[in-house]
């Protein structure tokens, strides 16, 4: 996922609940396919950022030897300067870019 091409906002931003269920026709339904997803979106994040500051670390670390690595400072400023992960997935569900189903609701009944 390219992080830098998301229209999700920097900010929180105040949605209404009610107009985001029209297609669940459930709010904690619909809270839960957005804390989903962006617990996924975290996950990547953290992988994504873990593995780029990996490349800087140093086989020997110990107390004496610790100095401030700028390259690692920079990645991690630019990590923390993205949008949180919910409000990407917030923004992903507005823009009916996450799909999901419900099993539950997708099972024949048994009459």
């Amino acid at each position: 996922m390219d992080y830098k091409k998301t229209n999700a906002p920097l900010n929180t931003v105040t949605r209404d609940m009610i107009e985001l269920s029209e297609d669940t026709g459930n709010v904690y339904e619909t809270v839960c396919i957005i804390a989903k997803r962006a617990n996924q979106i975290a996950m990547e994040m953290k992988h994504d950022l873990e593995k780029k500051l990996q490349e800087f670390a140093s086989l020997n670390d110990n107390m004496e030897e610790v100095s401030e690595n700028r390259e690692q400072i920079e990645i991690s400023r630019y990590y923390e300067k993205l949008p949180k992960p919910t409000l990407i997935a917030a923004q992903e569900y507005v823009d009916h870019k996450i799909h999901f189903r419900n099993p539950a609701k997708d099972k024949p009944s048994m009459d």
